[in-house]
């Protein structure tokens, strides 16, 4: 089967490795569409994400969609469409029975944190545990549920922040998960939206998603004490900062951008005058299927996507991926022309 991989920093080819068969339990797609994550793009660019370094060839992905291929139990049939939890959850621990995605020992798609690597689904077919499988609902096409995954780490953000119903949020950042944030707080009942961004390519993404204003950071004046929940998906630790100035008294501060891991400088005074809530999102648990039947109510949040790229032209669609003012979500249609 024909795969993108990355061997290490700038080194992305297409290549043939030997097609999978489902084992008991396994279930094999043909894969139709995968978006390009932050991730993916610090493994090609750098030959590492954060501490998880690139030490084998390793075939990107976990936004995908596909259709089933082979199941051997034949629950499913060849040819059903479907997305996938990305993720194997690990052992469970004491405080954390309920919380699947923090469990040790977990595993990711298309990920380096283990060994040997987790491979993701930027390839013809990928094998991956029953359980992982979701079946899409009849009108939801293939290349609007690549963005599932991603749409439900902007969903577990707002079950961190304890829902945004009747809520004044601000969504710092509007890269592809910023833009999913205000299109799922939208949707979710915020009662206002306001999205920020350094460029206005992002913020004009995120006002035809339905955000009520936008910020230009550097440009504009970013309000203070005037949201009841902030979701800061850039991961700029200034951004930190200044999301804590923003929120009102005894607001919920959600951190779901990742940011670098080592000693940044962040103003905390506000939190302690304030009573500010700060609380980190981790990926998500199952928030997946919420994500699933929100793409299917809403297809405008399809909009995300800026450019749909062939497998062919998978360096200019990394390269256009990192051009945040010019992309929002990129997608690498892979081979079989699924819709």
């Amino acid at each position: 089967m024909r795969a993108l991989v990355i061997n290490g920093k700038l080194d992305l080819v297409e290549t043939e490795l030997p097609t999978p068969e489902p084992g008991p339990g396994q279930v094999r797609l043909r894969m139709a569409f995968g978006g390009v994550c932050g991730s993916d793009l610090h493994y090609y660019n750098e030959g590492a994400n954060g501490e998880y370094v690139v030490r084998e060839p390793l075939v990107p992905g976990h936004e995908v969609s596909g259709t089933v291929d082979a199941d051997p139990s034949g629950d499913l049939a060849p040819g059903t469409p479907v997305t996938v939890h990305p993720a194997t959850f690990g052992s469970p621990e004491p405080g954390i029975e309920d919380r699947r995605h923090l469990w040790p020992g977990g595993a990711y798609l298309g990920s380096a944190s283990t060994w040997p690597h987790t491979q993701g689904g930027m390839s013809e077919f990928l094998l991956v545990d029953k359980d992982m499988v979701r079946p899409l609902p009849a009108g939801l096409s293939l290349r609007r549920a690549a963005l599932a995954e991603p749409l439900a780490v902007a969903l577990h953000g707002i079950t961190v922040a304890g829902g945004v119903r009747g809520k004044r949020v601000l969504v710092s950042g509007s890269g592809p998960i910023g833009l999913l944030a205000t299109a799922a707080c939208i949707a979710e009942g915020a009662a206002e939206v306001t999205a920020t961004d350094v460029l206005p390519g992002p913020l004009e993404r995120a006002r035809r998603l339905g955000a009520h204003s936008t910020v230009q950071i550097g440009t504009d004046e970013l309000p203070a004490l005037a949201f009841d929940v902030v979701l800061e998906c850039s991961g700029v630790p200034a951004a930190v900062s200044a999301a804590l100035l923003a929120a009102r008294r005894a607001a919920v501060v959600v951190q779901v951008g990742m940011v670098p891991n080592e000693p940044r400088g962040i103003n905390l005074a506000p939190l302690i005058s304030k009573e500010l809530q700060l609380r980190g999102a981790f990926r998500f648990d199952d928030e997946i299927d919420h994500a699933i039947e929100l793409l299917l109510d809403t297809p405008g949040i399809e909009d995300v996507i800026t450019h749909e790229l062939p497998a062919g032209q998978a360096l200019e669609a990394f390269a256009v991926a990192k051009d945040s003012e010019a992309s929002g979500k990129v997608i690498i249609s892979l081979w079989t022309g699924e819709q």
